[in-house]
């Protein structure tokens, strides 16, 4: 590529080479899981637990997992979210007020690999938002501890409670009547959760969400629309409340945002290009970058990444996890060029469109199909952005 002469290295992350966060559950752990929690229980307990026979290999899988990263030649590296049932609802769960119903809602609803559909888990709030101790900075204190890479840590997004728990509709039908007390309760917990996981040393802190990619669905904006809310209203204040609880932040944590239209043992839910919601993702959102779902039609054209402004990077998510099929370095450095038409390339670095296991389960790919498709990232970086 012939701007390969003018792009410069990515002093802060995100880095040329990134990941989204999740990695596949090795065997042992998922096996340590039964034996320790019980096996009707070990692929459905979310939150903490005390069992230190099942944390000693959890830390095991954890030291694999970051020596794996390391070997590769990635900058930033996670704990693969091994502690973790969930990508989402571990942190949420723990927390006072916010419950999940898990037989699911038809308001969203998955696209299995075999072309079937299944609903979401609906969050309830049933009582008073309020933050306590979390299992995710105890996590990212043994990350950090256990890597000479950058360690990098993932919390979902607030706004997801918001939109999966049914919008303004469905907040009003729990513990909140005032939609505003429901917002400043969240705030102040996720500032709580923010303020432990820096005075904990995070410096690389990516919040991943699906709200706003899904507002790039018409069928969901019509979702939306019952809930009571405006799609395009909604837009603009979800941007606000991602703002409100990075309010204070030191300047050295870099903070990122992570779309996704589903992600889930192969499965997906929303389809849609970013142009219905790129001016105010890219432009009202006050993060350093966006790792942005790229691997597939569903996610439409790079076009929106013209409204990218100076000083904030795209992560293009090319790489699918979803499938073992491993992308050609050409392939990968020609849908490059093609998104550097519209941003310039020292604004761009490439990944995985998700994570390789938003559960527990994780996506149809074996462990050296993961690792290959890392090991790609990091040999395309290097060729297209020589750092």
């Amino acid at each position: 590529m012939a701007e390969n002469a003018t792009a410069k290295p990515s002093a802060r992350p995100p880095f040329r080479a990134d990941q989204v966060g999740s990695l596949l559950r090795p065997d042992a752990l998922k096996q340590a899981r039964e034996r320790f929690l019980g096996p009707q229980t070990a692929d459905r307990h979310l939150g903490p637990h005390d069992n230190a026979e099942l944390r000693a290999v959890e830390d095991r899988c954890v030291c694999d997992a970051v020596a794996m990263q390391e070997s590769l030649g990635l900058q930033a590296v996670t704990d693969g979210e091994f502690r973790r049932r969930s990508w989402w609802l571990e942190l949420l769960l723990n927390w006072d007020g916010i419950a999940a119903h898990r037989t699911g809602t038809v308001a969203f609803t998955w696209h299995t690999p075999e072309g079937q559909e299944q609903p979401f888990s609906r969050l309830w709030v049933n009582g008073p938002i309020r933050w306590k101790p979390s299992p995710i900075v105890r996590a990212y204190q043994f990350l950090k501890s256990h890597t000479k890479a950058v360690p990098k840590v993932t919390i979902p997004a607030p706004i997801l409670v918001h939109i999966y728990g049914g919008g303004d509709k469905g907040i009003r039908e729990g513990h909140y009547k005032d939609v505003d007390a429901f917002w400043h309760d969240l705030t102040a917990a996720y500032r709580q959760e923010l303020a432990a996981l820096v005075a904990a040393g995070a410096r690389y802190i990516q919040l991943d969400d699906t709200s706003i990619a899904f507002l790039c669905d018409p069928k969901y904006r019509e979702t939306v629309k019952s809930f009571g809310n405006d799609p395009d209203a909604l837009l603009v204040e979800y941007a606000r409340r991602i703002n409100d609880v990075l309010v204070g932040l030191p300047a050295d944590v870099t903070v990122t945002l992570h779309q996704c239209r589903g992600n889930r043992e192969g499965g997906w839910s929303a389809a849609g290009g970013y142009d219905p919601v790129a001016d105010v993702l890219f432009n009202r959102v006050n993060v350093h970058g966006f790792f942005l779902e790229y691997d597939t039609a569903r996610a439409g054209s790079f076009a929106p990444l013209k409204l990218l402004p100076k000083g904030k990077l795209a992560v293009l998510g090319l790489v699918s996890t979803k499938t073992p099929r491993l992308e050609s370095a050409g392939e990968l450095m020609r849908r490059i060029e093609e998104a550097a038409r519209y941003a310039p390339l020292e604004q761009l670095a490439l990944s995985p469109q998700c994570g390789f296991a938003s559960s527990i389960k994780g996506n149809p790919v074996t462990p050296a199909d993961q690792e290959a498709k890392l090991a790609r990232i990091v040999e395309v970086a290097r060729q297209v952005w020589r750092d």
